[in-house]
């Protein structure tokens, strides 16, 4: 799909290009988020272009849900927050895709949905990681993903 940006962002993981992803799944791939306003935010992208839950297989289905928890278990140790926020949306990009937001008591409004959160602040450059911090939140993810599966 060309005009899909998950499918896009899958298509540069497989070039090799994609410099957010973490690791590749039976049904999915992880990636850190390119803002991290929300420090550890994290991505399954599901390898099949479907928009519902219910328009994949059963066993599929089954297998992805798990992959998303273990995946959300590792952003849990990897991160350390207070709360996990998890989000399988798609009225923007309809390739089905979770959003994983670690939550800590200390951030402004942490009662909030992540998305009453300004546009402008969680985009803003300054949330985007430098390739440093970039390569640390990958490594600590891919560390404690790899102690669960």
């Amino acid at each position: 799909m060309e005009d899909c940006l998950i499918c896009n962002r899958i298509n540069m993981i497989k070039e090799g290009t994609n410099k957010y992803f973490v690791a590749e799944l039976e049904t999915g791939y992880v990636v850190i988020g390119d803002h991290q306003y929300f420090e550890g935010y994290t991505l399954f992208l599901c390898k099949e272009h479907k928009h519902e839950l219910h328009e994949l297989n059963s066993d599929y289905k089954q297998k992805f849900l798990i992959e998303m928890s273990t995946v959300s278990e590792a952003v849990f140790r990897a991160f350390k927050p207070d709360k996990l926020n998890y989000e399988l949306l798609g009225n923007g990009d309809s390739h089905m895709h979770w959003h994983i937001f670690p939550r800590r008591l200390n951030e402004p409004n942490p009662t909030y949905p992540v998305w009453w959160t300004s546009r402008e602040t969680m985009y803003s450059e300054n949330s985007r990681p430098s390739i440093n911090e970039l390569e640390e939140l990958k490594k600590k993810l891919l560390v404690e993903l790899e102690k669960i599966i």
